[in-house]
């Protein structure tokens, strides 16, 4: 998954891709929220400015970070709200993006500074200054580049479909029957996990593996859901693997939920496992609640996470998906040419902050279409459609166009909170990590109220 994604060469986002082609929009593989409805980046604009109100209001020393920014249309229309916010804007020291494309950076600079603004490089990344306001804008490819001084600085972290695309190990468990009576000899170097004097439960990891010569779709299986009439056969497939691998003796011993599959569920039971999700959310984490190592006196900051997968608890099983040209397709099928995601576990985000930071609590996940419409999106689209009735009359604008607009403002913020079957409202969730405060103060759009 990383190098299909991200590979310096033929990576999906950094260099696949060929020229005059948008991974994103109508055109592309895929729509994303803020790319339907400008209404989407506002209220998440929004839902900071009531963080940093409920924080007390600092007057120094925010930074906005987001992770996977895209062509930067989520920043651009939080900026452009906050904006209108001048005691919060005059607060922020600096804008970090974290993105490893260089053509999404690009993009992401036009959009945000001009296509005229410099762009200036540095040990710690590209730098530039934002039509908003003036900030300083700074451009890392890890989040580790963005420096942590937790004492001074109250970080507001989004990060909206970006979990969904970090790699993952899966796993399988097997019974593996007894074929050793006696203990191991010193000169035995097999693995521990395959010298087994009595029928044991394993874990077995499924790598990715070439497919056979001549391999098509119906030899391998394809479901029909992976458009295998329109698509070429993979070129990859998954295979258990023969013997114990050193993630598989380790990562599904790394938390008490995965350990209660094997117990509970037995031999034919999957899991998903993300290092890297583990690994961004305790980062979060420590900037927010500080960490051993960079204690911080009174936590300050935010992180909103808005992806999708289960939000009941459950462990994600079979569901690294490929999507190309809005449709499902083989995540292995293309490689490099095709997105790949999978669904997040939210309950594995929330364990590995609280583990990384006694200074933050969690919040979440609730629903995407909860949420919008508890921060008021349908509130925001009528006054969207009321102002654009009002130029109509004021003789600015054809009343056929404003009738137009007005039904794709309606049709775009209802497909964002639909709670139909595969609805956005339904299979998008979001998750708050916030500083510990003993569940005193819940956030505005998780259970919680404006507090200013």
């Amino acid at each position: 998954m990383r190098m299909c994604l991200t590979s310096d060469i033929g990576g999906y986002y950094t260099g696949a891709i060929e020229d005059g082609r948008d991974q994103f929009g109508l055109k592309g593989d895929f729509v994303t929220s803020p790319e339907i409805s400008q209404v989407f980046g506002e209220l998440i604009g929004i839902w900071f400015v009531a963080e940093w109100l409920a924080q007390g209001r600092p007057s120094q020393g925010v930074e906005l970070i987001e992770v996977g920014p895209g062509r930067g249309t989520l920043m651009d229309d939080m900026l452009r709200t906050i904006h209108r916010f001048p005691a919060m804007a005059n607060s922020i020291d600096a804008v970090y993006m974290v993105e490893a494309s260089s053509k999404l950076r690009e993009a992401q600079k036009n959009l945000l500074c001009g296509e005229h603004a410099p762009m200036t490089e540095s040990k710690v990344g590209y730098h530039s200054v934002c039509k908003y306001g003036s900030l300083p804008i700074v451009w890392t490819e890890t989040i580790k580049s963005i420096p942590v001084t937790p004492d001074t600085k109250m970080p507001l972290i989004v990060a909206h479909e970006f979990f969904d695309a970090l790699p993952i190990h899966a796993f399988q468990c097997v019974s593996v029957p007894a074929n050793h009576d006696a203990p191991p000899l010193e000169t035995d170097k097999s693995s521990p996990s395959t010298r087994t004097t009595k029928p044991t439960l394993q874990w077995r990891e499924l790598l990715v593996s070439p497919t056979p010569p001549g391999a098509t779709h119906a030899s391998l299986g394809t479901p029909a859901s992976q458009s295998p009439a329109t698509t070429p056969s993979p070129d990859f497939q998954l295979t258990l693997a023969k013997a114990s691998t050193r993630h598989s003796l380790y990562l599904p011993e790394s938390s008490p939920r995965y350990r209660a599959i094997r117990q509970n569920t037995g031999n034919g039971a999957l899991l998903e496992i993300c290092p890297d999700a583990s690994l961004y959310a305790s980062d979060f984490a420590a900037r927010i609640g500080g960490s051993p190592q960079h204690p911080k006196p009174k936590p300050s900051g935010a992180a909103l996470i808005l992806d999708y997968g289960p939000g009941d608890g459950s462990v994600p099983t079979n569901s690294l998906r490929g999507i190309r040209q809005h449709r499902r397709v083989s995540p292995f099928a293309e490689p490099g040419l095709t997105d790949l995601s999978v669904d997040v576990d939210f309950a594995g985000v929330a364990e590995a902050a609280i583990r990384a930071s006694e200074g933050v609590e969690v919040h979440g996940p609730v629903n995407q279409g909860t949420f919008l419409e508890v921060m008021g999106i349908r509130e925001r689209a009528e006054m969207l459609i009321k102002a654009a009735l009002e130029q109509q009359q004021k003789g600015g604008e054809r009343s056929e166009e404003v009738r137009k607009y007005a039904a794709n403002v309606e049709k775009a913020w209802k497909r964002l909170v639909d709670r139909g079957p595969g609805g956005m409202g339904k299979v998008y969730k979001v998750l708050a990590i916030l500083p510990e405060n003993d569940g005193k103060r819940k956030p505005v759009g998780l259970g919680g109220d404006v507090d200013a």
